[in-house]
Order: C-alpha cells, then structure tokens, then sequence
C-alpha cells in the first residue's frame, strides 16, 4: 500500500510531456504474439499495467526487452496459451490475448481479468465475436478459446465495446477472408492499434468509423511503432494547472481532431487553450464561468462513446467544476459506480448534489479543504489529487498504487510542475 501527501495551493505549470496512450499500448501489447518477428513500441508509458502485461506475455514465454520508454517484443517461441491467474487478476486487458493467441496458435486460456471497479464490465462481445470467427469457447473457473483456422464473418455488436473491437479486429487479421464488425468502437487508441497492425501486413480499413472490415491475411510480420500520447493524460494535467492557477505548456500533445473532442467539452468549464501544431499552451486562468447550454439552460455534461465526451475524464471534470463559477449536471452513462468518489470531494466541502449513481449536480467555486481520501479507481484517484492540489491545507491519499496503473511516476512529474507531493510506501 502506498499514499500520497499534498500540501495544496501551489501553481502547477511549466513544460509537460505527455506519455504514450495507456489504451492504446495494452491491445498493442498482446498483438506481439500475432508474429514471430520482433514487434518494438515507442513512447510506452511505464506505468503499473504495463509491467502487469510484459509480465504476462513473459510468463508464456514472449521474449520482452525494455529500453527506456521502448519495448522490443518476441513470440516466436510460446511455451504456453494458459494465462496465469493471479496475473489475470491484476490488469483487465489480460482478456485482449484472447483474441492474437486463438488465432495464431489455436487456442488460450484466460481466467477472469481484474481492473478498475467502475460499475458491471461485460465480457459478452468479445465472446460474441469469437465465436462468429469459429472459436469454441468454454467459460467455467477460466475462458476457453479453442479454434482450428478462423474464419470471416460479418458481426454486429451489440455494444460498441473498446476492448472487445480490439479483441475480435486483432484476431480477424489471420482469419480466412474478410470480416466486418458494425457497431465497433471508434476511439483514438483503437485506430492507433489499427495501424500498428496495418505496419504488421494487415489489412484494415474503416478507423475511426464505426465500420471495421478486416481482410484476412496468412501472416503477420515485425514492425516498429511510436504510441500517440494519451489524451487522458493530457486533460488530466490540462485540469490540475487551471484549478491551481498555473500555466501550461503540452508539446506534441496529440492528433488536434482529438484534442478538439476533449475542448468541446472543456470550454464549458471555462478552460481556454491556444494551439500551434501539436503544441499545446494553457495560460493561466483565473477567473472561469460555467457557459450555459442554448437559451441560459443549465450546461449538462455527459459522456459516451467516441466522439463524445471521454467517459475517463469525467472525475476530472467534476474537480474542475467544483473551481468554476456556475452549475452543472454531470451525467455518467457508461458506468454505475463511477460517481461514487464524489463522497470524498463533499468532505473536502465541495457543493455537490448526488442526483442517482449516475447523475450529479456541481455548484461551484468552492474553496476546498485537505483531507483524508482513499482512491478507488485509476481516474476518481487522479481527480482527488487534483482537488488535493487545489485545496486548503494537507490532504493524504490512500491506496496511491492504484494511480500507478494509469499515471507514469504521477507525484515525480507533479513535482515537478510545482506540486508539494511525497509519497509514502
């Protein structure tokens, strides 16, 4: 266990670097056993889910070599497809072999993947999808995928489900034929695994769309490839320098038709940035107004999937609206639990009516106090550090590890920007 000791009230700002995608770089990960040629990623954030996985594909005997923020991967020899279960246990995408592993080598054992307890996480399509390419699958104490050759088929999830479209697209690529998935999931780190695998010799087409057709290939080769920043990332420390009164300066911070999603949003809370390039600058921000909705209504801000609202960057919202003048309803549609923390910002003396577990109401500027907080989950952790940094006096919070599996080095980097945080193992 791990916890985190802020003395709020200190600017944040100066020059950010934002790390590789952490959404992007997991399915990444698993498609190294798709070859047995060297695969090497660029940028790979080193944060906590990371290691999980490199420790999983090397426990099935991938070979891993990480230099840095590079990794270099080989699967040409796998002495297993069973997944160890304590491994699955600790990182959620341990379901993303699923797919690479049935269609190279036949088959895979995953056992029941951990993560973030956010609200109910189906696996269904990815079962779904799996079977439409001719897997048997099993699910008892573990998930057993068994197939000889996969075949192509037109699929129709029911849910445009990130991991799942990650999943089936991956394993699609060395089925016979060409496969299409509607309804699949557009987000910026799926078409980024998208073009890795088309640097591999896939052949796929329909990124950023909600139309996948993937044309079977007989193999895949090596290839080397740069992660595109985590946009999360990103917003996260865009919200910790305004609420602080700091000024921020984000080089290559990410494709702008992204970055423009994440601003829709933003510029309600009264966050303004200027762009040149991929350069992004945030400059200090005093004084910010809620923007109301069309005809004075209060502003509503609600996430879905892409090219809506990011539904991990909505705890940050709530922080950024608690220091900003105005009301607003914050709806969450993608997870039922993930509204639970704002328990923590209430004590702290934030002004917040919660509607249902997914609906909140934020008035706001409150001055906040320090406090005592537990972190739940990767992003509602994040977001208490934020309000920790903005607020009165010392906060301490607990169970910090979990932010680990999603902020590289968090209180290094904070730090570094001007924060008062120590961590205590």
């Amino acid at each position: 266990m791990a916890k985190f000791i802020i003395n709020g009230g200190r600017p944040i700002g100066g020059t950010f670097h934002p790390r590789g995608n952490k959404n992007a770089v997991l399915p990444m990960l698993a498609s190294c056993v798709l070859t047995d040629q060297p695969v090497m990623l660029r940028n790979v954030p080193l944060i906590q889910d990371v290691r999980v996985m490199l420790e999983l594909l090397e426990s099935i005997g991938v070979e891993v070599a990480l230099d840095g923020h590079s990794v270099t991967l080989c699967a040409k020899s796998l002495k297993t497809t069973e997944l160890a279960p304590d491994l699955c246990a600790r990182v959620r995408t341990s379901i993303l072999l699923a797919g690479p592993l049935t269609a190279r080598h036949g088959g895979a054992t995953i056992y029941p993947p951990g993560g973030d307890v956010i609200g109910r996480r189906r696996l269904d399509t990815h079962f779904y999808g799996m079977r439409s390419l001719g897997a048997e699958i099993s699910t008892d104490q573990a998930y057993r995928f068994k197939a000889g050759p996969l075949n192509a088929w037109k699929m129709v999830f029911d849910e445009a489900s990130v991991t799942a479209t990650e999943n089936i697209m991956m394993a699609a690529t060395l089925a016979q034929g060409t496969s299409t998935i509607y309804n699949a999931a557009c987000e910026p780190h799926v078409q980024d695994l998208a073009r890795l695998l088309n640097e591999m010799g896939a052949d796929i087409s329909g990124m950023g769309t909600n139309n996948l057709t993937i044309r079977g290939v007989e193999n895949l080769h090596g290839a080397e490839y740069t992660v595109q920043p985590d946009y999360i990332e990103v917003g996260s420390y865009i919200a910790a320098s305004v609420v602080t009164g700091g000024q921020l300066t984000i080089p290559d911070a990410g494709d702008p038709l992204t970055l423009q999603v994440m601003q829709r949003t933003f510029s309600k809370l009264g966050v303004e940035w200027s762009r040149n390039g991929r350069t992004l600058v945030v400059p200090q921000q005093a004084e910010r107004r809620l923007r109301p909705d069309e005809g004075s209504a209060t502003p509503k801000i609600e996430d879905g999937i892409w090219p809506a609202f990011p539904s991990d960057l909505m705890s940050v919202s709530i922080v950024l609206a608690t220091q900003t003048r105005g009301t607003a309803l914050f709806f969450e549609k993608m997870f039922e639990s993930r509204m639970y923390f704002v328990d923590h910002l209430m004590g702290m003396g934030a002004n917040i009516i919660q509607c249902d577990p997914h609906r909140v109401v934020v008035i706001g500027p409150t001055q906040l106090r320090g406090g005592m907080l537990t972190s739940p989950d990767i992003r509602a952790g994040m977001a208490m550090l934020i309000a920790a940094c903005c607020a009165e006096g010392e906060s301490v919070i607990k169970n910090a590890q979990v932010i680990d599996r999603g902020y590289e080095a968090i209180e290094d980097r904070l730090a570094a920007l001007g924060a008062d945080i120590v961590r205590i193992d």
